[in-house]
């Protein structure tokens, strides 16, 4: 495995992407629950998860027809409106630099809504008196949220963010696939992907294992650093 040459071109793609994953994707789930819970007409907040959960029930392969149909540079909206400013037709998706970028948006539409039901699970967790104390002091909303809210969740943030880590050279197999193209392979062949090419289409089967562990141990490394990082900063790790 270490001695292919596009495997260490995959190493980068798979750990850049899932680092981009991290830093992009992860806060999106935190903002929606604080937005969602400052919502106070009850049926205006059921009616917004609803419609912020809903993509996460999509498949990827449609989300990836729609992105295709979306982005295309002969009839796709995005090329329509760019067409209305004088700007060319760009092929989004055949060209490398902007499928990263499409990745994680796409990521944060279809998963952001899910991801934060644990957030808001854990703020209503919180003790109610201490938004009466702060109301009581003078605080502002958005103080609020950064000396109750926040502090009352760092915790479920901590130990989600540590968990986040351990599947950081994780990118998921469909989106990648159904995204990905002769034209953008450059950038867009992760392990899952370059497992299933060269292990389970060339009928490599110890291959795709190798791979497969070889992204365990890489995840369960950075499981454990990040644990030790969080009981360095005096906060609960997840053992």
């Amino acid at each position: 495995m270490f001695g292919l040459s596009d495997f260490y071109q995959v190493f980068w793609n798979s750990f850049y992407l899932g680092l981009l994953r991290l830093v992009f994707t992860f806060p999106f789930p935190i903002l929606l629950a604080l937005f969602l819970n400052e919502i106070r007409q009850v049926m205006y907040q059921r009616l917004t998860q609803t419609i912020i959960y809903l993509p996460h029930f999509i498949s990827w392969v449609v989300i990836g027809g729609i992105l295709v149909n979306f982005l295309s540079p002969s009839w796709g909206i995005v090329n329509i409106f760019l067409k209305q400013l004088g700007i060319e037709p760009v092929f989004f998706l055949a060209n490398p630099d902007y499928f990263r970028p499409i990745v994680v948006l796409s990521s944060i539409w279809k998963e952001a809504g899910w991801g934060s039901i644990i957030f808001l699970a854990a703020i209503t967790g919180i003790n109610a008196e201490l938004y009466e104390a702060a109301s009581i002091d003078g605080a502002s909303r958005l103080q609020r949220i950064w000396y109750v809210t926040l502090p009352g969740i760092k915790s479920t943030i901590m130990v989600l963010f540590i968990l986040r880590l351990g599947h950081i050279m994780g990118n998921g197999f469909e989106q990648i696939f159904v995204l990905q193209n002769p034209m953008n392979l450059s950038v867009s062949e992760v392990f899952e992907t370059y497992s299933y090419r060269v292990g389970l289409l060339g009928s490599r089967f110890s291959f795709g294992t190798t791979v497969g562990l070889f992204t365990s141990v890489i995840g369960m490394i950075f499981l454990i650093l990040g644990d030790r990082l969080a009981k360095l900063m005096k906060e609960d790790g997840i053992w």
